[in-house]
């Protein structure tokens, strides 16, 4: 079996050579009624629904707030495209999940639209993989840190990733509106097809041999991050250019998913300047 070629280090590590392989959901006195996670669903949350209404592409339906959130809305000149139906706290509790944590307001509107994966490549220069990370807060988290750090778009497989929900879009913060999310059928194919494009193809693997600084990311770069515990599947693992790990020098060696994303994007962030 041949290997990874080596990467292009930035210090004085000497990992071993490694080469490409196989490219190839109504109370009488709400204003409106179901839960949050179907489809027409609401976001909630300030920062989330106000990056929404911001968004000219998010179709709106409803926008429901406490007087008091009103008013700051109206102040803030975002209740142009649709007027607020003002309910007291409770009522919107009543709409959304058990413990949502809504800050007073919702907003009832259809998914974004997913592009497809030649569209998501257009133009990017720094997308990340989701191997079949499923937990909405994690994404969400991830999707907040790729919009700090430029990462234009997040790839994930059409099963074993969750929707466009309110839970996705409460912890994304307001970042579903700007980075671009793509649901493929496959993958490793999908990492195939951005190969040929040139993309060099990082998976994040802690027992790896050296570290993501050592790569020389200065080209079009996607990062592979696989799911908590299970980590990188094999085929996925198999597809990648590199293998790398974030440094650890503490006791513990290992972050969930979506901080390890956060400090990988800071890396190929700093490795841009």
């Amino acid at each position: 079996m041949t290997k990874r070629k080596q990467p292009r280090p930035h210090s004085s590590a000497n990992p071993q050579e490694k080469t490409r392989k196989n490219r190839g959901k109504r109370r009488s006195t709400s204003p409106a009624a179901g839960k949050a996670e179907t489809g027409g669903a609401f976001l909630y949350g300030l920062h989330a629904v106000s990056a929404a209404l911001a968004n000219e592409k998010r179709k709106i339906t409803q926008l429901i707030c406490t007087p008091s959130v009103g008013r700051e809305l109206e102040a803030a000149g975002q209740t142009r495209r649709i007027k607020p139906v003002l309910v007291e706290t409770g009522e919107i509790s009543e709409m959304l999940p058990p413990g949502a944590v809504h800050q007073g307001i919702a907003l009832k509107t259809n998914p974004l639209h997913e592009p497809d994966l030649e569209q998501v490549m257009e133009g990017a220069t720094r997308l990340a993989l989701l191997d079949q990370v499923t937990d909405p807060h994690n994404v969400g988290a991830i999707l907040r840190s790729a919009a700090v750090f430029g990462v234009s778009g997040l790839v994930m497989t059409d099963r074993n990733s969750p929707p466009q929900s309110g839970v996705l879009a409460k912890s994304a913060s307001g970042a579903l509106e700007h980075v671009s999310i793509c649901r493929v059928s496959n993958l490793s194919r999908s990492i195939e097809t951005l190969i040929k494009q040139g993309f060099t193809i990082i998976g994040l693997d802690g027992e790896s041999g050296h570290e993501l600084s050592q790569i020389d990311t200065s080209g079009k770069v996607a990062l592979v991050l696989g799911a908590e515990g299970a980590g990188l599947r094999r085929l996925t693992r198999d597809k990648c250019d590199w293998l790398a790990k974030l440094p650890a020098s503490g006791p513990m060696r290992s972050l969930n998913v979506s901080n390890a994303a956060a400090v990988a994007f800071y890396e190929l962030a700093r490795n841009d300047s």
